[in-house]
């Protein structure tokens, strides 16, 4: 017989718990509130935990296991194979939302940003030292070559020209004298042959002249348009002191780096497409001209030089342009990013065929942010589930909210295409 004190409670039981110290009954408590939690979640997240409590005679509501557990007599519908239960994690179906498989390529366009040069650009010096008597030309003027662009003072040379000019047509007259009176054997073969060598001295004395009084004419040495001036008349300039620049740019050569995987495909005489960043809505064409014959080290890039016509004279050299190259590139399956799995064997997707879901290998080739491109047995058009997969197995049956397999063609999964 047991006694209860004024409040109703057996004395004895809060004896018991009273000698329960504080802080050990808080944490019996939140080990409990863990095991409910736990419990909780194996239930909701697992699929195989209302299989496994109908097993033991325990059937939760609005659980599929009701029908398996109702199969049977005194668990006669349990015993054996476990006859009567639909296939796929405990029977249940799933719903899902699938995407199609489109194909997307990569390594197909490149785009690269360069510089461009003048097809022929040179710079101007003085060709011997002297003071700048004149300038002919001015910034901008288009020149030919051969053109004197400006002169030297040439008072000396011009007196040394004359007195070479004199002396050579003196040795001229008095050799065509000794070659009359050779024939009247007055004068001697060898006298003859000495005023024939002082001729020659006199001739080449004569070039020498007229070569040091042209070097006192600054010329330009290719077709072309004047840059600025670097010398004013009056300034005295060394031999090779800078002039000016002359740039040829009826054609311009565009510079840009492109990755080392792009090597093998790029070729002599190959079309780019030019934009030039100064004159936004102009397209522009030209050919690949130049290729380098190595890769950088250290950016693993090569140099490629593209030529493109200035008939217009538009464009300058300096600017920068955007180049764009298309090759043939390589094609792979491209799938939503919320249908990649992961496992021990390596990244996975799973697809709709008839109503089950089935499991696919999917090696990841490139993530982009609105698709990934993938190596599998996947062709254009199969419903690779993307909502729906964290219960999945395979063969399991699924029922299809949105998606290919539910008559429609979702065409908005489309991976965007790598330019790199």
């Amino acid at each position: 017989m047991h006694y209860l004190d004024a409040h109703g409670v057996e004395p004895g039981i809060c004896t018991k718990f009273s000698r329960i110290p504080p802080l050990l009954l808080r944490q019996l408590l939140i080990c409990l509130v863990i095991l409910i939690v736990a419990g909780a979640g194996w239930v909701l997240y697992v699929p195989s935990a209302n299989q496994t409590l109908a097993n033991f005679g325990i059937v939760l509501p609005n659980s599929d296991s009701t029908a398996v557990a109702a199969t049977g007599s005194g668990g006669a519908g349990r015993a054996g194979t476990g006859a009567g239960r639909p296939s796929g994690r405990a029977g249940r179906t799933l719903s899902v939302v699938t995407s199609p498989v489109v194909m997307a390529s990569i390594n197909d366009t490149l785009s690269a940003i360069g510089q461009g040069n003048a097809i022929h650009s040179v710079t101007v010096g003085s060709p011997s030292g002297g003071t700048l008597e004149e300038l002919l030309v001015a910034p901008g003027d288009v020149v030919k070559a051969g053109q004197i662009m400006g002169r030297l003072d040439s008072t000396k040379e011009k007196i040394d020209f004359d007195l070479a000019q004199l002396a050579a047509s003196d040795a001229e007259a008095t050799l065509a004298r000794n070659q009359g009176l050779a024939l009247s054997d007055l004068v001697a073969g060898s006298a003859l042959a000495t005023v024939q060598l002082a001729a020659d001295k006199a001739t080449l004395q004569l070039r020498t002249a007229e070569d040091a009084l042209q070097r006192r004419n600054i010329v330009s040495p290719i077709n072309g348009a004047v840059g600025l001036i670097q010398v004013r008349p009056g300034n005295y300039l060394s031999a090779q002191t800078a002039v000016t620049t002359i740039e040829d740019a009826s054609s311009i050569l565009i510079d840009f780096w492109v990755p080392e995987r792009f090597a093998n495909s790029i070729s002599m005489n190959m079309p780019v497409e030019v934009h030039a960043i100064a004159l936004p809505g102009q397209n522009l064409s030209g050919v690949v001209s130049a290729v380098d014959n190595k890769v950088d080290q250290q950016s693993r890039t090569l140099q490629v030089e593209a030529r493109i016509a200035n008939d217009d004279n538009i464009l300058r050299p300096g600017m920068s342009f955007s180049v764009n190259m298309k090759f043939s590139g390589e094609e792979f399956p491209a799938v939503n990013p919320l249908a990649i799995q992961w496992s021990a064997e390596g990244s996975y997707v799973w697809t709709f065929v008839d109503g089950k879901a089935h499991k696919v290998m999917a090696e990841i080739v490139q993530r982009n942010s609105d698709g990934v491109l993938v190596k599998g047995d996947l062709t254009p058009g199969d419903a690779v589930i993307s909502e729906g997969i964290l219960q999945l197995s395979e063969g399991a049956t699924v029922t299809l909210l949105d998606g290919p397999g539910d008559e429609k063609t979702a065409d908005s999964v489309r991976p965007a295409i790598s330019k790199r």
